[in-house]
């Protein structure tokens, strides 16, 4: 960031510049930041974003309320922040989170899907699959805040490759994805792989039993967690509860996001009362489907891709959370009505009561003045968006930003992508991304802190091949359809195909022909799979799943 915008934002914040220096004092004006980035969650399951549609439990359309989720706190962050209408992501997880921690497309990291990358060397020299993305991008989130000066922490899903202690983070704590995939003694909610007939089985470790999904460990309900240099636990790799009164509290009422929040909570207090500021960047489970071990054989609840969550509940003021009772054993559970039914909409209630944690933690801590919350998510939901390349199903995803003196408030009809992210955190620390750095993101602060009326005019994804693209008039899918999106449609998603472009206003055309000048830049799917110097072409297997199988 120029040190005019420092200066500009730290007035803003702080309520004032040093007559000495002109400049803000240090301590001050640097704002603490919390990035919450949920889980396989489209901005239609957010009720700020009014779509007439969502997902119901088995993941299809629904207009039902019963299933609408409940946000009152997101709902007066978006008006006294703001909602960015337009946010796109990647299709799918590990591209979306690779763009989110960088700020760069494809082309550079090389993260083109989810099993999809491309080769490179690690830190070691070594040419391994998923080059990891500190190798490519040397500068990510993380990064740029410990550079000016932050206390770094990294809770939740990671889904990094390589070390995590390498992408920028001081401490972490993680739920599984991609860490410690070693079986966790304190809990038996995994699932394991037998032989029989000579084919591997899947099955629940939890009763012995065969079952139908993919492989994981739990991350919701008695859930694996591990610690990444913890005073408590201190090394890379530490599995969690490491204390005696930890472990004598640990049970099946015990709720994966509670504890990663908790960990944010104790990381912030202890950054806090050193002097320094911080960067959390809390990348939830919430929203993702899982198996759920609480009802292997869904007899308590319709069956559904998303397990229950603890019950909350709003009274106009605050939440208040009702303790889970779970008894029970090997796949036999009673809840004793404790605990919310499935579905994606409790998911995000339970988002939205986590932030009014946040918000009464920094009142408490005396910060709330001077900390930043970024919400948004890596992609759209299973069953309706994710891994999706028709018209924006796949990218569209929500974005709530709320800063102590912006100018911006309520909701933002303009365009943003989540590589925006990384140098907008780069404006607020104050650390300035060398010039000859590319990064694809375009800083948010100049939008939000100013009467600036646009951010930008295009915003770009991908899937593999797939390359998507749109600016306010226009859109190219991952199909190779344009659509109209000069206006948006009750549901989000239903615009009108453009199939003859002789048919529409020479402003539509221009946008179509600038559209189309900027894709080839990014399109080296097929030229420069891995990274440079290293041979690496798409797979066959991978070219099968995509719509686009060659140039």
């Amino acid at each position: 960031m120029k040190k005019s915008w420092l200066v500009a934002v730290a007035a803003v914040l702080t309520g004032g510049v040093s007559a000495k220096t002109g400049r803000a004092d240090a301590a001050l004006s640097k704002p603490n930041i919390i990035i919450f980035f949920a889980d396989d969650i489209s901005a239609r399951e957010f009720p700020s974003y009014g779509s007439s549609v969502w997902t119901a439990p088995d993941s299809s359309d629904t207009s039902d309320l019963n299933y609408r989720a409940k946000t009152p706190v997101l709902d007066r962050l978006a008006e006294d922040g703001c909602m960015i209408r337009t946010c796109w992501g990647a299709t799918l997880c590990n591209p979306s989170r690779a763009m989110m921690m960088s700020g760069r497309y494809a082309h550079i990291t090389k993260w083109w899907n989810n099993g999809d990358k491309g080769r490179g060397p690690d830190e070691t020299g070594k040419v391994v699959y998923d080059w990891p993305v500190y190798v490519s991008s040397p500068l990510l989130l993380g990064h740029v805040a410990q550079k000016a000066g932050y206390g770094t922490y990294w809770s939740g899903k990671t889904q990094m490759s390589g070390r995590e202690d390498l992408h920028g983070f001081d401490e972490g704590c993680f739920t599984p994805g991609k860490y410690m995939a070693t079986d966790n003694p304190y809990t038996d909610f995994r699932h394991g792989l037998i032989e029989k007939d000579g084919k591997k089985i899947l099955i629940n470790a939890d009763t012995g039993k065969p079952c139908e999904s993919y492989y994981q460990n739990g991350w919701y309900w008695a859930p694996h967690v591990s610690l990444m240099n913890h005073p408590s636990a201190p090394g890379r790799q530490v599995w969690w509860p490491n204390t005696p009164e930890a472990q004598k509290k640990f049970g099946l009422h015990t709720f994966g996001p509670d504890v990663v929040l908790d960990f944010c909570f104790d990381f912030m207090e202890r950054t806090h009362a050193e002097g320094k500021p911080f960067l959390i960047y809390h990348t939830s489970h919430l929203g993702h489907d899982a198996f759920n071990w609480l009802d292997p054989e869904h007899k308590q609840w319709p069956k559904s891709k998303w397990p229950n969550t603890p019950i909350v509940k709003w009274d106009g003021k605050k939440y208040t959370r009702i303790p889970p009772r779970i008894t029970g054993d090997n796949g036999v559970y009673d809840t004793h009505g404790t605990i919310t039914g499935a579905g994606i909409h409790n998911h995000v209630t339970y988002i939205d009561y986590q932030l009014w944690l946040y918000q009464q933690k920094l009142e408490q801590m005396g910060i709330a003045d001077n900390t930043v919350i970024i919400v948004a998510a890596d992609n759209g939901t299973s069953g309706y968006g994710k891994g999706n390349t028709d018209r924006q199903k796949g990218c569209h995803v929500p974005l709530f930003i709320y800063a102590p003196g912006m100018k911006k408030h309520g909701e933002q009809d303009v365009l943003a992508n989540l590589t925006d992210i990384m140098p907008t955190v780069a404006d607020l620390v104050g650390f300035d991304i060398p010039d000859d750095y590319e990064v694809n993101g375009k800083s948010l602060v100049p939008f939000l802190f100013t009467n600036k009326s646009e951010h930008r005019k295009w915003i770009y994804s991908y899937r593999g091949s797939e390359q998507l693209i749109r600016g306010k008039n226009v859109m190219k899918d991952g199909r190779g359809r344009w659509w109209d999106v000069s206006s948006e449609p009750d549901d989000l998603i239903s615009f009108t195909e453009i199939k003859n472009w002789g048919r529409v206003g020479e402003v539509y055309r221009e946008e179509h022909a600038m559209l189309q000048d900027m894709l080839p830049k990014f399109d080296l799917y097929f030229d420069e799979h891995g990274a440079p110097g290293v041979d690496d072409k798409p797979s066959p297997k991978n070219l099968k799943k995509y719509f686009r199988k060659e140039k």
